[in-house]
């Protein structure tokens, strides 16, 4: 089993805690207080509040994915908004939570302007979670109830295509968003980070792969 970036040295793990018996009240004004610049990512589930506070890997790994989806959006001819770690919340559900990061693709056309509200908007096509010390099963189980219809979930071992079908989230091999996209793809350029100092390497090397691949793939 593949286990990705094992060689670059964890400066600082991710830290997490949780707390019990928070109103949807305290979490929205925690939210406020806390402000939109910080590394920390909140997540609400009906009481239960998670806090993380990510790791330098995490972030590594976080932001070579990022270049990764927009550079497949650009290749392939696809509109895209990135919407980073916004804030998706529904009061109605006492659901919410901040992905490490966000893309609409598909619905990218209906989300105008620099607010983003779930109860008019769908949610984010595409969400990356980098769980590289602890699981986000409570994450994924408020992605689920948002309805978010993929996710990218990369772990220390491998990364998992998720993707929501009859409310359940299954593991695939190929991408919603992107179907010439395999799991094994994206592990493979994943992997290439580790042994470069330049993710625009990794970048180019990707860019050059697609354009290798046959027309009736990529269209």
């Amino acid at each position: 089993m593949v286990t990705l970036l094992q060689e670059i040295p964890r400066q600082r793990d991710t830290q997490r805690v949780v707390l019990h018996n928070i109103s949807w009240q305290t979490y929205q004004a925690m939210l406020s207080d806390m402000g939109d610049h910080r590394a920390a990512r909140l997540a609400y589930d009906r009481g239960v509040l998670e806090i993380t506070m990510p790791s330098d890997l995490h972030e590594f790994i976080k932001h070579l994915l990022e270049r990764i989806i927009v550079a497949l959006t650009e290749e392939l001819n696809l509109k895209v908004r990135g919407v980073g770690s916004v804030t998706l919340d529904r009061e109605d559900l006492e659901k919410g939570v901040e992905p490490d990061s966000g893309f609409y693709i598909q619905n990218a056309s209906q989300i105008r302007g620099r607010t983003l509200n779930l109860t008019n908007n769908p949610p984010p096509d595409l969400v990356v979670e980098v769980d590289i010390t602890s699981p986000s099963t409570r994450r994924l189980k408020i992605y689920q109830s948002l309805q978010v219809p993929e996710v990218w979930r990369c772990t220390a071992r491998t990364l998992e295509i998720k993707r929501l079908e009859h409310g359940k989230y299954v593991d695939c091999e190929f991408s919603v968003a992107f179907p010439m996209v395999s799991r094994n793809d994206l592990l493979r350029f994943l992997e290439a980070g580790k042994d470069t100092d330049d993710d625009n390497t990794v970048i180019r090397s990707l860019r050059s792969w697609i354009r290798e691949q046959p027309p009736q793939l990529i269209d």
